[in-house]
């Protein structure tokens, strides 16, 4: 068997969907809660952070879904939150199996010049980076998300 990004792909949806299963058994106020040092409340994490991920995709492909996510100003729910989750991580396996990360991009209008392999590498940086943010806003209030790590992915799959 073949391993390599698209693994890391694979467990980016794996630890988003899993994010999601555990924040829509939360109750409003666990939601709205915020803290210094991280994005914002759970709900405003969980739209940047599938929001950006549908940027990443648009990077890569030109298309995103409408409406945007980034465009949106009220939380869409856990249901819509998912779909986008799926469609963005399956879309960022499949780019990390047959594009050329090679490739040269101009994002933010063109004012900005890196390889496609950089976006790739953010994807899964900025995915780790606000799950952990929502696990220490949970953990604040006395809630454990589920293992959302590289060990809880590989239990998981046995």
């Amino acid at each position: 068997m073949t391993t390599g990004l698209p693994n890391f792909f694979e467990y980016n949806l794996w630890a988003n969907l899993r994010l999601l299963d555990a924040c829509e058994q939360l109750t409003d106020e666990q939601l709205d809660a915020t803290m210094i040092g991280t994005f914002g409340s759970v709900r405003e994490t969980l739209m940047h952070l599938f929001a950006s991920e549908e940027g990443y995709v648009r990077s890569f492909t030109g298309t995103t879904p409408t409406p945007p996510l980034k465009e949106l100003t009220t939380f869409v729910g856990f249901d819509e939150l998912r779909r986008r989750a799926e469609l963005s991580g399956k879309a960022l396996i499949t780019i990390s199996k047959e594009r050329d990360l090679s490739q040269t991009f101009y994002l933010d209008g063109g004012t900005y010049e890196c390889q496609a392999y950089i976006v790739a590498i953010q994807a899964i940086n900025h995915g780790i980076d606000h799950r952990s943010q929502i696990a220490t806003l949970l953990s604040q209030q006395g809630i454990e998300l589920p293992a959302l790590d590289a060990w809880g992915y590989n239990d998981s799959m046995y």
